[in-house]
């Protein structure tokens, strides 16, 4: 069954630019990793400063593999650190991970 994990990250309202760009720095780290289905970066249009990072899994178990993965490790340094340089300053001054599972909706058909 499908889980939907979803980071919500609180940022300083200034810091969401800053936030997309690292995020697109790593586009498709995550892509082949077993069990990946889908990702999502969403940025508020209101007064909210709280950015959701939307991916779906397989299962728990795809999901804690990744997580546990160098992969995962490696992703989640930033362009400099990779490189050898030092980290920058993190973006989010908060962050929590909820978990979900699909529970009804609805779509465009498929063909």
């Amino acid at each position: 069954m499908t889980i939907v994990k979803i980071n919500a990250i609180t940022v300083p309202a200034d810091s969401g630019d800053e936030l997309a760009r690292r995020f697109a720095a790593r586009a498709g780290a995550v892509d082949d990793q077993d069990g990946f289905e889908g990702f999502e970066l969403l940025r508020p249009n209101d007064e909210r400063t709280t950015w959701l990072v939307i991916t779906r899994w397989r299962d728990e178990g795809a999901f804690q593999a990744w997580v546990s993965s160098p992969a995962f490790a490696h992703g989640h340094r930033s362009a400099a650190e990779r490189s050898g340089e030092s980290a920058p300053p993190p973006v989010g001054v908060h962050s929590e991970v909820w978990s979900y599972v699909p529970a009804g909706g609805s779509g465009p058909a498929r063909p």
